[in-house]
Parts: structure tokens; sequence; C-alpha cells
């Protein structure tokens, strides 16, 4: 189950749970028991800007085949940076978010190891958000879209599950990311929350530059600016589910699109 990176429906669902305390707990739990090694939120956690997402799945998917979500646009997906990070310029750091992407995730209720994902992000809409200098994103981004991403030339980012395990949180994922035409294997442990209508999904890893190929930045006065190889892919994922219908129709448009070639 690479790519943003917003509250919402079974987020404040779960708060209108907590404020209702006994009278909810009186009520059928379509998730069942959360898995172990969930915890449940604490006030510490509450506070904090991103609360640790508490996995689980709906009871009612057991009576389907699979489920087809759809990435929503309220999904957060950022690429950060350490000091001269990827994309980085002047020894800050800096934190890129996807403003384009799409993507898919199919889940197999009875045989989650079958299940898989596949996010694609526009190069041309990654919009770099720090530090708060107007000067220095624009260096930064004409940076990052023509020296390290070539835009023109690899207009998208892939990140495609080719081997899905599940875990006590959710899943192992041996992902497939394609970077400037380069494409790499990686691990991505994700956390879950497998709804009938909604699922949730957390994870965080890293990446080196290098390994596609791509020359860290080094410049500046005397070479003292450096960019450092390793950035790290932030991606907090909202997916929705696809009308059986509208799901079908779309195989059945692509198969036939495949035939016409």
């Amino acid at each position: 189950m690479q790519p943003n990176l917003r509250t919402s429906l079974p987020v404040m669902v779960l708060l209108l749970l907590g404020v209702l305390g006994t009278a909810a707990a009186q009520q059928p739990d379509p998730f069942g028991a959360a898995r172990s090694g969930a915890a449940a939120p604490t006030a510490k956690q509450d506070s904090a800007p991103a609360p640790s997402l508490v996995p689980a799945v709906d009871e009612r998917l057991a009576t389907r085949d699979s489920v087809v979500y759809r990435l929503a646009r309220s999904s957060r997906l950022q690429v950060k940076t350490g000091k001269a990070g990827l994309f980085g310029f002047a020894g800050h750091a800096h934190v890129i978010e996807a403003r384009g992407f799409t993507g898919e995730v199919v889940y197999y209720p009875g045989k989650p190891s079958s299940s898989h994902l596949d996010i694609t992000v526009s190069t041309d809409r990654l919009e770099v958000l720090t530090p708060p200098d107007t000067a220095e994103i624009r260096k930064v981004t004409e940076s990052m879209r023509t020296a390290v991403l070539k835009t023109e030339q690899y207009p998208e980012i892939r990140l495609v599950s080719r081997q899905v395990t599940p875990s006590a949180d959710g899943f192992h994922i041996i992902g497939a990311m394609t970077l400037v035409g380069q494409t790499r294997e990686l691990p991505i442990d994700v956390v879950a929350r497998i709804g009938l209508d909604t699922l949730e999904a957390t994870s965080t890893f890293a990446i080196k530059q290098s390994d596609f190929g791509i020359t860290p930045f080094s410049g500046g006065p005397g070479g003292t600016v450096k960019v450092a190889d390793r950035v790290t892919f932030d991606i907090r994922a909202v997916a929705i589910r696809v009308e059986d219908a509208e799901a079908h129709a779309e195989r059945e448009g692509n198969a036939h699109a495949h035939r016409s070639y």
C-alpha cells in the first residue's frame, strides 16, 4: 500500500462517541475490538497536531469479496527535509506538499494479503510550504522542478504495492516507488482503519535521493551548503469507497480500452 500527506467523517464519529460515553458503549461496535497494539487516544494525544490513528476493521466488511476506496482530496501527502534536504536550498528545512494526486486502494477482507494500492502524484503540483520566505520558496520550487524532479520529462511520482502483509496495526507493504524514471522497492509500515465507506491510513517512511540516481545538492559559498541524502514522506490518507456499479463500469471500460489496442 508512494503521494496531502483535516478532519474526516470517521474522526468526527469517534469524537461523538467519546462525548456520548456510556451510551455509546452500549451500542454495537461495527469495528469490534481494536487490534492488539492499538491504544486509545489519551489527553496528550488529543492535544497533538496529528493524533494517532486507532487501527480497526469494520466487521461488516467480512461479507464482501473486495472493496475499492478512492483517495479523497482531504488526504495529505508531504515530503519533509532535514536541513538542506531533498529540494532544499541554503541549508534550510522545507516541507513540500502534494496538491495534485490520485490514488486507489483495493481491500480484500477475506484475504488482506491480496490487497493493493496505487498512488500517483503530479510533480508540477508540488508546493513548497516552508520556510515562510517568498523569495526562497521561489528558488526552492525552481530547483525542485527543473534540477531535481525534471517535471517536464517526469510528470509523475508513483507508488504501488508489490507485497502486502497484515500486521497488528495495519499492513507491512513492500512498495515500488518511481521517481525521475527510476523505480526502487522500499518497506512501508501503514496504520489503517478500514470502515465500510471510508478508509484511513497513516504512514511515514524515508528514502535516499541517491537510490534514485539523484545527486544531493552541494553548493553555496565555499560549498558549505550540502543537501541531505535522506528525506521523509508523511502520508495521512483518507479514501472513500467507490460504489460497486461505478467500480465495475470503470473496470469494464479499462478492459475495453486495453482490448482496443
